[in-house]
């Protein structure tokens, strides 16, 4: 398998080579050159496969050339045999339609750990086989890093910096981040939003002064390979509601657009998909874009879901440059423009292209604690404000006939509801119980820096602290 960049000019490289490079040298991010498909009956073939079974034979496609079979069934043997679920990802029914397909029984109750515990080992992998080592710079509004921080933790040829936005994270997510005790993790604080810790670790894979040291490697979704394993569980979800013979639609509650896009890539493969619906809080410039063709970046404002509260979405660019046409050249000038301007117009290949399976919907703060209310009301089911964005989306479209009526709608639950406890108890009146299984973490000891958000006090910072050397 060969893998492009979205801006055309970049290396072509196999899977382990984007695993390892994360962000493209050109900017951009990579995408298979062309899409793998199965058909009708290979599809069918599928069901009934355990979920380590079916991650390696729905991923195996992507992996050619890097990983022999054997290696990838061992290695997601390994990864999806200690999930708090025996199902991993299991669905859960609310009403005769309505359907959550539950992502947070990892080790950090969030849907990241579905991916960063397959990418740690795959890290592991490739590094052992190069004899080389890793320093992973990421950014996360709230899940990705402690789930990328459990995955590497302890482990001879990784070392993690993690940046959040200081006070823009819930209490849970930033302890299981900086409760971490091991000597190849580093979390740092910074007096911003997490745009602005996305925008230094994208320009730390540019800056020369950083990559001619340290040989940088990628958590957030823009790896490949982070995306490659959430398309799973889309599968994992479809065939338990019947496809290939069956459409579903799914709601997804995003902020930086890989969720979703992994929707987009198995439905590319040939699942049975009628509609992706994503759903966005008031940082809406996806549902904007969406729905109107408009991608302009405003101020973020903090809400009570935290992990979406982003304005501008890296992986978007995945989708403009699939079904724009596949014109790197095009979309780099393009994201030139918006990059310099902080907005952008869609051409008409891209609304059209997108609109083929996309829609969107907005929720504020009300609807989301409505949406919470509902599910605790007609279903007994207790979800976190992240998930509920994405059911109220779900609702919108059954009431306003987005999706036929014999379609089930399926909205992905992201996160445990015990990590955003103050919101769920402020919209349904009961306060979720964190699961024994993360142990004591409100009693052990935090560890992290505080910077400001400069991208140079956070660039040396980094190089000063690295022990990784390049090459």
């Amino acid at each position: 398998m060969e893998y492009v960049s979205t801006r055309g000019s970049a290396s072509v490289l196999d899977f382990e080579g984007v695993t390892l490079a994360g962000l493209a040298s050109d900017g951009g991010l990579y995408l298979p050159r062309e899409w793998p498909w199965l058909s009708a009956d290979d599809i069918r073939d599928l069901r009934g496969l355990p979920y380590p079974q079916l991650a390696a034979r729905v991923m195996q496609p992507f992996v050619e050339g890097s990983l022999t079979v054997e290696e990838l069934e061992a290695i997601c043997e390994r990864v999806y045999g200690d999930f708090g679920h025996a199902a991993v990802t299991p669905l859960v029914q609310l009403d005769e339609r309505q359907w959550l397909l539950e992502l947070f029984h990892g080790p950090t109750l969030a849907f990241k750990d579905v991916a960063l515990q397959l990418l740690g080992a795959l890290f592991e992998t490739f590094l052992e086989r190069r004899d080389a080592r890793l320093t992973i710079v990421g950014a996360t509004s709230g899940d990705t890093g402690s789930a990328a921080i459990n995955a590497v933790a302890g482990r001879d040829r990784t070392e993690i910096f993690m940046l959040h936005p200081e006070g823009r994270v819930s209490e849970v997510q930033r302890r299981q981040m900086t409760t971490v005790r091991a000597p190849n993790v580093c979390n740092i604080a910074i007096s911003g939003s997490f745009d602005d810790a996305q925008r230094h670790v994208k320009r730390m894979f540019a800056d020369k002064t950083v990559t001619n040291r340290l040989s940088l490697g990628a958590v957030n979704s823009i790896n490949w390979a982070r995306l490659m394993a959430q398309v799973v569980y889309y599968f994992a979800s479809a065939l338990q509601l019947g496809a290939p013979e069956r459409k579903v639609a799914y709601s997804v509650p995003t902020g930086n657009f890989g969720d979703v896009f992994a929707g987009h890539v198995a439905a590319r493969m040939g699942l049975p998909i009628e509609r992706l619906i994503v759903a966005t809080n008031v940082n809406d410039i996806l549902h904007r874009a969406i729905s109107a063709g408009d991608y302009s970046a405003g101020e973020v404002t903090a809400t009570q879901t935290p992990s979406m509260d982003i304005q501008v979405s890296s992986n978007f660019e995945r989708l403009l440059f699939d079904v724009g046409g596949r014109d790197g050249t095009a979309l780099a000038e393009q994201m030139r423009g918006f990059e310099d301007a902080s907005a952008m117009t869609l051409t008409d290949l891209q609304r059209e292209g997108s609109a083929e399976i996309f829609a969107s919907t907005r929720a504020d703060a009300d609807e989301t604690a409505r949406a919470m209310q509902w599910a605790w009301r007609h279903a007994d089911e207790v979800i976190d404000p992240h998930t509920a964005v994405g059911l109220h989306a779900a609702l919108a479209a059954h009431y306003a006939q987005q999706v036929e009526a014999a379609t089930p709608i399926v909205t992905l639950a992201t996160a445990h509801p015990a990590k955003f406890n103050d919101a769920v108890e402020r919209a349904i009146g009961v306060r979720p119980a964190l699961p024994s299984r993360v142990g004591d973490l409100f009693g052990r000891e935090e560890h992290f820096v505080q910077l400001a958000s400069d991208y140079e006090a956070t660039r040396d910072f980094i190089l000063e602290h690295a022990s990784a050397d390049a090459g």
